[in-house]
């Protein structure tokens, strides 16, 4: 059984066990949280599978996602606020790409990691900068993330950060994170399907993992109650951290 798991997956006994384990885990952020579990996929996983090859798993898993929790997310959601980080996010992603020719990436990527580091940390000291709750806030809010998609693929981090500033109760922000990423997805499986990196080996690994990320959904969900709502927030704040500071060391160490 577990030899022909191996070999569907093109992994080892022990990076089999890891991978399921780590995909629960992000499946369970995500439930809870609303984002995320690409994030830590890609930090649990990238020594395991090649980050080029990850990426498409990734999105698969966030498409399974995104159908179990979109009903809720749309009926509670922000829709105003979603929309504005939709449109911007459009206009600012081919512009990251472009800027892709000129910016390493390495570097592009420290910059924006370092950069929702600080602004995680200026939210969690209760500091958040004061354009972030404009509607100029709304749009520069929506093609920064564009940008930093098209230049580091850390663009959810960034509306993460937009919809946590907001002074809006837990589930209306979980519920507008959940919306964005679905209406994302759209767009992110058009250049995953024109690049062909959707192949039969993602395919293989996404059957395996959907049934582990469906368990983590649920069981996030079950966690996201209302006497544990007041450390949503907080919570958010102390993952995107937590994700920024691991790919800075993993771009330190490489």
């Amino acid at each position: 059984m577990l030899s022909n798991l191996q070999n569907f997956l093109s992994l080892s006994g022990s990076e089999v066990v890891i991978s399921l384990l780590v995909v629960l885990l992000a499946g369970m952020v995500r439930g809870f949280a609303g984002f995320g579990m690409s994030a830590l996929i890609m930090a649990g996983l990238a020594l395991i599978i090649p980050p080029v090859t990850l990426i498409p798993v990734c999105f698969m898993m966030e498409t399974v996602a995104s159908f179990m929790m979109f009903r809720g997310g749309f009926r509670m959601a922000d829709r105003k606020v979603v929309w504005g980080l939709v449109i911007g996010t459009v206009v600012g992603t081919p512009i990251g790409l472009m800027a892709t020719k000129a910016v390493s990436p390495d570097i592009s990527r420290t910059i924006a990691l370092v950069l929702i580091l600080v602004l995680a940390l200026l939210q969690l000291l209760r500091s958040p900068p004061a354009i972030l709750a404009t509607r100029k806030g709304l749009y520069g809010a929506g093609l920064t993330a564009g940008i930093a998609s098209g230049l580091a693929s850390v663009g959810g981090m960034v509306v993460a950060l937009y919809v946590l500033a907001q002074q809006a109760p837990a589930a209306r922000m979980r519920a507008s994170l959940v919306m964005y990423l679905a209406l994302a997805m759209m767009a992110t499986g058009v250049w995953l399907y024109l690049s062909g990196m959707l192949n039969m080996l993602v395919l293989q690994r996404s059957l395996v993992f959907a049934p582990v990320v469906i368990l983590g959904v649920l069981l996030g969900t079950l966690l996201f109650r209302p006497s544990l709502e007041q450390f949503y927030k907080r919570f958010c704040l102390a993952l995107l951290m937590t994700v920024a500071m691991s790919g800075l060391i993993r771009l330190a160490v490489s």
